[in-house]
């Protein structure tokens, strides 16, 4: 073999070794750290075994416990006022309409109205929706046929300590920002308007009336 056969040899040699010896150095610290890491995960003791994981990722154990809810009581009707000869005692103000939207805005804007006024306002509540139904004869026949149904809504503000020398004003307010369709009434309140609020239960008051 000549010299320049040997050196080139030498020289192809010398770089292999380079490139391995760059390789294993390139290799070596990758998995002593994983070597490493299995040995301490090996060792380690695991205590998380003897805790419980239920309450992991919930909240509700941080907030204060609620108390239980309690049955809603029956309403129950409160001694009305009957007022004195400088003010009105309970007053209700009435509003009936067609349109369900227009007769809510309608009371919303009395209750704020009172509000603003200085007016005791004693509750504001709905009354029950009542349907009537609007019948035709034909021409030619006696059956009666359906021609609409009527749906009524009805408002009521109680309102009381109104002084009689502010109620005038007050009413005329009201009248004057009354929107059409609207039916406004005002009234003392008495025992028949509570119990209309009440949906009446024709069964239990007949098996009442059997006791008694």
């Amino acid at each position: 073999m000549s010299a320049a056969l040997r050196q080139v040899l030498r020289s192809e040699k010398q770089t292999l070794l380079k490139r391995a010896f760059a390789l294993s150095r390139a290799a070596t610290p990758q998995e002593s750290r994983l070597c490493a890491a299995g040995d301490a995960l090996a060792s380690c003791c695991r205590h998380y075994r003897s805790r419980p994981t239920h309450g992991i990722g919930r909240f509700k154990y941080l907030l204060p416990q609620e108390a239980p809810k309690r049955r809603r009581d029956r309403l129950q009707m409160k001694e009305i006022n009957v007022g004195t000869e400088y003010e009105y005692g309970d007053i209700n103000i009435q509003m009936t309409s067609y349109d369900m939207c227009l007769v809510e805005q309608f009371a919303q804007y009395v209750h704020k109205l009172c509000n603003r006024l200085s007016v005791r306002v004693n509750e504001s509540y709905a009354m029950p929706t009542k349907t009537n139904e609007v019948l035709f004869l034909e021409e030619r026949g006696s059956k009666m046929q359906l021609d609409a149904v009527l749906t009524t809504h009805q408002r009521v503000v109680q309102i009381s300590g109104l002084s009689s020398t502010f109620a005038p004003i007050l009413l005329e307010v009201i009248q004057s920002n009354q929107p059409e369709g609207v039916h406004l009434l005002v009234k003392e309140h008495t025992e028949a308007d509570f119990k209309s609020r009440l949906k009446s239960r024709p069964e239990l008051e007949e098996l009442l009336a059997q006791m008694n």
